[in-house]
């Protein structure tokens, strides 16, 4: 249909991609999603509405069992809305949630689409506004399935991880 208007959920969970610095602490930190301001707010999207929804707040090095289980049955939920979804994942374990929702799914009517950042989102040189924009086209335009959007890349999952050594994911 001419100017169909699309329905994403955009889950956040934290990872690198919201990190923010505390200055008192001088660590970075996960709080609250920046990405509603840092880069929603700064897209024209007359064809997408976008519905943002953190559920945690926490490195994926921290990522439990239990919080797998509740990204995957928050994933459930957009997805009887009838929402594509793109969810925001620290790198270190997004292969291990996106692997493991893959193998939770009963059947996929519509794409999944993980991405995340190797460096925060407020840093000048993050690669997480080009992450989270190529991952909210791509998810419009996938078929149904489990993916990782990653550096201008789209990976089928299962058969991907990241690699730390070249700061990105590829293909195994």
């Amino acid at each position: 249909m001419k100017n169909e208007i699309v329905e994403i959920a955009l889950i956040s969970t934290g990872g690198t991609i919201e990190k923010r610095y505390d200055e008192v602490e001088g660590t970075l930190v996960n709080r609250e999603s920046m990405v509603k301001h840092n880069v929603l707010d700064k897209l024209r999207s007359p064809y997408s509405h976008i519905h943002l929804r953190s559920i945690l707040s926490k490195d994926s090095l921290y990522f439990t069992s239990e919080d797998r289980q509740l990204l995957l049955e928050t994933i459930l939920e957009e997805f009887a809305l009838g929402r594509k979804v793109v969810v925001l994942h620290g790198t270190d374990t997004m292969s291990l949630s996106a692997h493991y929702v893959h193998d939770h799914l009963d059947g996929v009517k519509f794409p999944l689409v993980f991405t995340g950042a190797m460096k925060p989102l407020g840093f000048v040189d993050s690669d997480a506004f080009q992450n989270v924009t190529e991952a909210l086209m791509a998810v419009k335009i996938l078929d149904p399935g489990v993916y990782i959007s990653f550096h201008n890349k789209v990976f089928t999952v299962p058969g991907v991880e990241k690699n730390p050594e070249k700061r990105t994911f590829e293909e195994v």
